[in-house]
């Protein structure tokens, strides 16, 4: 499959990276770095460069975070309703250019353009959440047991914060930090992935045009992300970091935040099994796992790892999937006919490959494998679907991040769940069952964080996202999310009998 750029959808792409600055955005309006140094953004469909951006230094790093700090008594100063009602403009400004912003996102990531619109209805809704979450935190005030004290506490921002975001959700993972960060009063710094930076400056430029005073927000896309973030996190001046991305990564940060005792928040890695029970509505499963497994090319930390399907339905979920495999096609995701696009880079599908020959080599069986695009110079990888794959294939062991669905049998739940729950991440599961009971057990014998009962999306703006173990600590989104983002004060007030 090949796809033409016809003249309609090259002004299309045109206008779309038109919106997305290429410089660093430090103070009132986005700069070259303080080095002139750039680095290229590539299309994963092509492999060809889209346009560069500023590579910001440790320097310019540091900058930011004294921007962020000379505005952060004024920022969170700023009647809560007003920090509100920026967020809210900027939710509006985000609907009314989402097609160009989801263009611009497929580009520079992949994903299919009806999926890249999705994230951007997502990903704006933060902002509308937390624009009226930001007057409804507070305090309270008690009485003591004793009577003669009056025993008041108060939420504060905890101060100028950074936020490290993935390249997978390139806009939504921006909101959900930047939401609550932003109406608790907290300045913010903003580190997006490399390899993603386009949406994210589109994001800080329509910010500034909500009315975002200048210095309370900085965007600092780099291609040295490990000196440029520990320039910030030894500095006393920054309170808190906030980092989705792998579990390896974030250990590191762990460590680097004990030196000045930052506020952390951790969305790690995940290996999310999705369990289909005996009693399941097996076509509704297969159809809720196609989602579960392939949302976002399999470029998910909540998409499901391994189907594990009891051994009495598993022809037949097996035979439903690879239907809907069977039907998939991959290409660039601005092609209308694609469901499945490229894998973010060459690097990470050669690894998919060498998940899928570990497999074959202990025994697994290819039931349904797509063909891509051949030629393209894009780094795509097949969807792959497996059955008869062993407990200790790397597949089943390590987290996936693409599209290979491994099937895997169980009888027995204490061995199933002795076998899941051994596992060091903890982030999501999914569970078919139309026993009400079993859902309930099943879901609190698991180790995770989230689970989805009888679907296969979990995200909800409203809801409290994050895991256990391995997959991090701290929630983010619903009502609990901004409070990442305050301390509390306790004042003790003489109140005599």
């Amino acid at each position: 499959m090949t796809t033409t750029v016809t003249p309609d959808l090259a002004a299309c792409i045109s206008a779309a990276l038109s919106h997305a600055p290429t410089g660093l955005l430090i103070g009132e309006s986005f700069r070259p770095s303080s080095s002139g140094k750039e680095f290229d953004v590539n299309d994963p469909a092509t492999g060809q460069r889209l346009t560069s951006v500023a590579d910001a230094s440790p320097a310019d790093a540091l900058e930011a975070l004294e921007t962020a700090h000379r505005s952060q008594k004024a920022w969170a100063a700023t009647p809560p309703r007003h920090r509100g009602d920026i967020l809210r403009r900027a939710y509006e400004l985000i609907l009314e250019r989402k097609a160009d912003l989801a263009l611009l996102m497929t580009l520079e990531m992949g994903k299919p353009l009806v999926e890249s619109e999705a994230e951007i209805t997502y990903g704006a809704e933060f902002l509308r959440w937390f624009s009226e979450e930001a007057v409804r935190f507070g305090g309270r005030a008690s009485t003591s047991p004793t009577g003669d004290t009056r025993i008041v506490t108060v939420q504060e921002p905890v101060g100028p914060s950074l936020l490290v975001t993935p390249w997978n959700f390139p806009l939504a993972m921006g909101t959900r930090k930047i939401g609550p960060a932003l109406a608790a009063g907290c300045t913010v710094i903003v580190k997006p992935a490399a390899l993603t930076p386009l949406s994210m400056n589109a994001l800080g430029a329509i910010l500034i045009e909500a009315g975002l005073p200048a210095g309370v927000l900085s965007i600092i896309p780099t291609s040295s992300s490990s000196p440029t973030v520990a320039s910030l996190m030894s500095d006393r001046r920054l309170r808190k970091i906030s980092f989705t991305g792998s579990t390896e990564v974030g250990k590191q940060l762990i460590r680097q935040s004990a030196d000045q005792v930052l506020r952390v928040s951790m969305e790690l890695g995940g290996n999310a099994p999705l369990i289909v029970c005996s009693d399941a509505d097996v076509p509704h499963a297969a159809a809720e796992a196609m989602k579960a497994k392939l949302r976002n090319n399999g470029e998910a930390c909540t998409a499901a790892n391994v189907f594990w399907v009891h051994e009495s339905v598993l022809a037949e979920f097996t035979a439903q999937v690879a239907a809907q495999f069977d039907e998939l096609t991959v290409g660039p995701g601005y092609a209308a006919e694609t469901n499945v696009g490229p894998i973010i880079d060459q690097r990470s599908a050669d690894g998919l490959q060498e998940l899928v020959e570990d497999a074959l080599q202990r025994g697994a069986k290819i039931v349904s494998q797509r063909p891509s695009p051949e030629n393209s110079g894009g780094s795509y990888f097949p969807p792959t679907l497996l059955t008869d794959v062993p407990r200790d294939a790397r597949v089943v062991q390590e987290e996936i991040f693409g599209p290979i669905a491994p099937i895997v049998s169980w009888s027995d739940e204490d061995d199933l769940f002795n076998h899941l729950n051994a596992s060091e991440y903890g982030l999501a599961a999914y569970l078919f069952t139309d026993d009400l009971t079993r859902a309930r057990v099943f879901a609190e014998r698991l180790e995770v964080g989230m689970v989805g009962i009888n679907r296969g999306v979990l995200s909800n703006v409203a809801a409290p996202f994050g895991g256990i173990k391995h997959s991090g600590y701290g929630r983010e989104g619903a009502d609990v999310g901004i409070n990442e983002y305050l301390s509390t004060k306790y004042l003790s007030v003489d109140a005599p009998l």
